[in-house]
């Protein structure tokens, strides 16, 4: 179980940044090892849905995960944040377009991993970037991110 945590923290370090992965709960994690592969499969915290490790190593998170790790200064660098105007589609899931971001944290490349937060910095989506962070803010046509899960879907 320790080997399993310690691989958690270090993919978290590794896909988001240098320590993020101190601000991860110290206990009450549970991985869901695949029967076939052997490998984590998911992460659950105090039975909650933290996140799914996929094929390449990467970590699919999920509101609750985005949530925890929004507490570490330094993730806002993976994070979007988008008009209060549109803030309701992205909840439901929908695309964020370019053109509704306000701001892009520095890390973001395309394929990455994005928190989609509202003008208070609340966390209201999850997704993958289709765009790197320089166009997110620069061009005005086109998806940015393509949601996941948002607050309310």
């Amino acid at each position: 179980m320790k080997a399993h945590e310690a691989k958690l923290r270090m993919t978290i370090d590794y896909l988001f940044g240098k320590n993020i992965s101190s601000a991860l709960p110290k206990k009450g994690f549970r991985f869901e090892i695949s029967k076939k592969t052997k490998r984590i499969k998911h992460v659950y915290h105090n039975d909650e849905l933290f996140g799914t490790f996929r094929p390449d190593g990467t970590i699919a998170l999920t509101i609750y995960a985005a949530k925890i790790l929004s507490k570490h200064r330094s993730f806002k660098d993976n994070c979007i944040t988008i008009n209060d105007e549109v803030k309701e589609f992205a909840k439901g899931g929908r695309s964020v377009f370019a053109k509704h971001v306000v701001s892009a944290g520095e890390f973001i490349r395309p394929n990455s991993e994005v928190a989609v937060l509202d003008s208070k910095g609340e966390v209201i989506a999850v997704g993958r970037a289709i765009l790197p962070s320089s166009l997110m803010t620069s061009i005005k046509r086109g998806v940015a991110v393509k949601v996941r899960k948002g607050t309310d879907g």
